[in-house]
């Protein structure tokens, strides 16, 4: 688990970007490129993947369409599975998805065209568990996560199933959780099952939801909820929990916690892409991810709710794409 949120601090943390995270207020890095217009750029451009990045995608969308209104766009997101077979299928150019694709996603797609998918960082992200915004809690170790969510309980910590069992008194103390989350083709669904649950089983009293937004919704007017999204989709109804391995050394979600390795549950959000070896991308989809990295497209990132790449990161993913 810490291996996990480490390698993340590991590759996101430079020395000139530290500083930055540690403001109050989430900024791009100063050292990220402008992005600047090129000709030629039209055709029809299609996604087909994360919900948690859809908001993302629309306005992403929404500048590029600025600055090439022939540029037709079309966003569809579902959820994290549906980009694989879309890119393998040539339905889409653009798979977004907030979790890394499985290896059997990454052979299927290697079986049909003899190389493997190109995974392009687009943002951080913590995966935050939240509560009704009236919900007193300080924080959750990674085990009462555990014993909250999951039925085989793989972190050694008890079943909990009220908000008692973790120390609220007064008109919490008998108080019965309800659960929210994602529905199995959410690339959420899947980190937090791997992350948070150790792999283990979900329990069937979580409410699965189809989207991110309907998470939080359902939290924010149910008094004893709890569940887990994207942190681009926190409102004013609900609050994030901080988080400890182990002990009360609690981490909220924000970006400082995420590029330290501090915060369990911070990833990468990606769009992958079908990109031939040794062969730039076509230049409609090389341009919309170019613009992405750059630092309007970063600007958009928080914006949206989320933590935007270290220049450093932006400039060696943008390689990628040459």
């Amino acid at each position: 688990m810490k291996a996990t949120a480490l390698l993340i601090g590991i590759t996101l943390l430079g020395g000139i970007f530290a500083p930055q995270a540690r403001a109050q207020t989430v900024q791009v890095d100063p050292d990220l490129r402008g992005y600047q217009n090129v000709s030629g750029v039209s055709g029809n451009l299609n996604s087909i993947g994360s919900d948690t990045l859809n908001n993302l995608m629309t306005l992403w969308s929404e500048g590029f369409n600025r600055l090439y209104p022939n540029v037709k766009i079309q966003i569809e997101g579902k959820g994290s599975s549906t980009a694989p077979p879309a890119l393998i299928e040539g339905t889409a150019q653009l798979g977004p998805m907030s979790r890394m694709m499985k290896s059997k996603e990454i052979d299927s797609f290697e079986e049909r065209f003899g190389y493997k998918p190109t995974a392009v960082k687009v943002a951080i992200d913590a995966l935050a568990v939240f509560v009704h915004k009236d919900n007193p809690v300080e924080g959750l170790q990674m085990s009462q996560v555990d014993g909250v969510f999951s039925s085989t309980l793989k972190w050694g910590g008890p079943n909990i199933d009220s908000w008692g069992q973790l120390g609220l008194t007064g008109r919490w103390g008998n108080l019965p959780m309800t659960l929210y989350g994602r529905n199995s083709a959410s690339g959420t669904y899947g980190f937090f099952k791997s992350v948070a649950l150790k792999k283990g089983d979900y329990k069937r009293s979580v409410k699965e939801q189809p989207g991110s937004s309907s998470v939080v919704q359902g939290i924010a007017t149910e008094i004893g909820g709890i569940g887990y999204s994207g942190i681009g989709y926190k409102t004013s109804g609900v609050r994030t929990v901080a988080l400890a391995e182990s002990g009360t050394d609690y981490h909220g979600p924000t970006m400082e916690n995420c590029l330290s390795g501090d915060y369990p549950l911070a990833r990468f959000l990606f769009v992958y892409v079908n990109k031939k070896p040794n062969q730039p991308l076509d230049k409609l989809t090389s341009e919309f991810l170019t613009f992405v990295l750059s630092k309007e497209g970063q600007e958009v990132v928080v914006k949206d709710g989320y933590y935007p790449l270290p220049a450093s990161v932006a400039v060696e993913t943008a390689s990628q794409l040459r």
